[in-house]
């Protein structure tokens, strides 16, 4: 099993330089990055404020390890509604990572006041979630759940709310 683990450790990290060796680029862009890490985060802390997290188990007769639903998997139900909350808070720092484009190609607007304001939003608004989900309180989740979104909106009015995606972080 470890030869297992080591040989596609090594293929992914090969894979993982191939790909920066083609691209040029080390780093998800913000479609990217919103994509695969805050949209389902967010999702899973929306979930809760309707759905009792608790409630959900895994599918009869699948791997709860292999699972693609965080609600689903090994550490699913409540405990995955923390782990969604604190990805949220520490995406805040990917955020701010300078060198970042947007899908369009365009520079991350880091240096606009606005910016570095709807990041700190988005901790705060993560950290309130992360404690909302602690207590297991649905109340809790619904008014949190109001302040993640604001948090996201007002982001997104700015920035990618454009006519065109070739507008947007501009």
């Amino acid at each position: 099993m470890p030869r297992t683990v080591f040989i596609l450790s090594a293929l992914l990290a090969g894979f993982g330089l191939s790909v920066v060796a083609q691209t040029g680029q080390a780093r998800a862009d913000m479609n990217q990055l919103m994509r695969g890490v805050l949209y389902p985060a967010a999702n899973v802390v929306f979930f809760a404020q309707a759905d009792n997290p608790a409630d959900v188990k895994p599918a009869p007769g699948r791997d709860p390890s292999m699972a693609t639903d965080p609600l689903e998997s090994t550490f699913g139900g409540w405990q995955a509604v923390e782990n969604a909350a604190l990805a949220l808070t520490e995406s805040a720092d990917l955020l701010l990572v300078p060198g970042r484009a947007c899908s369009n190609g365009a520079p991350v607007p880091l240096s606009d006041p606005d910016w570095a304001k709807f990041v700190q939003e988005l901790r705060e608004a993560g950290m309130k979630a992360y404690k909302s989900a602690q207590s297991k309180d649905q109340d809790k989740m619904v008014e949190v759940a109001e302040t993640l979104s604001t948090a996201c909106a007002n982001c997104h009015r700015k920035w990618r709310d454009r006519r065109t995606p070739a507008q947007r972080c501009k």
